[in-house]
């Protein structure tokens, strides 16, 4: 018995090992990168105090009702923003257009909201896509993509390329073409930013100008030291995944497998995992204490090694996508500035 319980043991890991095949990225650890230093403000503590409501709002609940409650909660960060933007609802592809006063509707910025893939509308990252619109004198199109678990992982994706496709020939008053093309997103959705510069170039599509993402998940391999390291420190993501420590990698592996019916070592839902050569400029921003820091270094170094125009900016102990919580932090500010910097950049000839 003993015997045949090895066997299966050893058959599981062998076929776990053949279908993931997962590359050890340990190289690009360890290089310094531009890092912004950060003073006590008070706040920061409200921040923590509103994170901390996210998770009263759903306490208790299970299921559906704990997913429908963070939703809600996530949508009502966007309803509190005093935006100065005139905001259009578009059908197809679903979505709202965020216009700032005086701006340049050829030129254009794609935004993909963060939400683990599973929450997070336009409606909730208005305070970002007004931002945006403002310092990129860009209409912005935040798209509304299809979420987990209603639907599946690559409808999400494909929302998001269609999006893109669209823009590059519409824009807010109807068809025209584009003259300048931004592509950003945070967390989940700067997953998808990053995973969609590559089919573009992939499929020979006109390739965003430039890029930004902001905290993104880059790969759901989960083998990053920050993944575990940075737990504690993270007062979003830590109290939410912190738990997945606790289970095995090779579980972890089959687990996303099932959910997103794709190998966590997929490029298109682990960017890192692809071909990083032949990108456009590209932004990363990413704090220092956050679960997802090394998701970003990691990339970073990989694109920049494969002689890809890639810049990341971190910050000290900011949470998960900080720029949400604009004006509130000064911090959140100063990313938006180092972003219109950035994009100032980009078009200079």
């Amino acid at each position: 018995m003993l015997w045949f319980l090895l066997a299966v043991v050893t058959l599981v890991v062998l076929i776990t090992l053949l279908i993931f095949r997962v590359k050890d990225l340990s190289e690009y650890d360890g290089q310094d990168w531009v890092m912004k230093e950060v003073a006590p403000n008070p706040a920061h503590d409200e921040v923590i105090e509103r994170i901390k409501d996210m998770g009263r709002a759903s306490r208790g609940l299970k299921g559906k009702a704990r997913l429908i409650a963070l939703r809600n909660h996530l949508d009502s960060l966007g309803e509190d923003v005093d935006i100065e933007s005139d905001i259009r609802h578009q059908d197809h592809p679903r979505g709202e257009w965020i216009l700032a006063p005086g701006a340049d509707s050829r030129r254009r910025v794609l935004y993909i909201h963060g939400g683990a893939w599973a929450a997070g509308s336009p409606r909730s990252h208005r305070a970002i896509t007004d931002r945006f619109s403002r310092i990129a004198n860009a209409a912005v199109f935040a798209v509304d993509y299809r979420l987990m678990p209603e639907h599946r992982f690559m409808d999400g994706i494909r929302d998001c390329r269609q999006a893109y496709s669209w823009l590059l020939n519409h824009g807010p008053d109807g068809e025209a073409p584009v003259d300048f093309m931004v592509v950003a997103g945070d967390s989940a959705g700067g997953s998808h930013t990053l995973s969609l510069l590559a089919w573009i170039r992939d499929n020979g599509l006109r390739q965003a100008d430039a890029a930004v993402a902001l905290s993104p998940s880059t790969d759901l391999t989960l083998t990053a030291p920050s993944n575990r390291e940075n737990i504690r420190t993270d007062p979003l993501l830590g109290p939410v995944f912190g738990g997945l420590s606790k289970i095995p990698l090779p579980v972890l592996w089959w687990g996303t497998l099932a959910a997103f019916r794709l190998s966590p070592t997929n490029p298109v839902a682990s960017p890192l995992r692809g071909e990083l050569n032949k990108l456009p400029p590209v932004l990363i921003h990413a704090s220092t204490t956050e679960m997802l820091l090394d998701n970003a270094t990691r990339y970073a170094a990989k694109a920049k090694a494969q002689g890809s125009p890639v810049e990341l900016h971190t910050w000290q102990n900011m949470v998960h996508v900080w720029h949400i919580f604009t004006p509130l932090l000064p911090e959140a500010d100063e990313a938006f500035d180092d972003i219109a910097a950035f994009l100032k950049k980009v078009e200079q000839p």
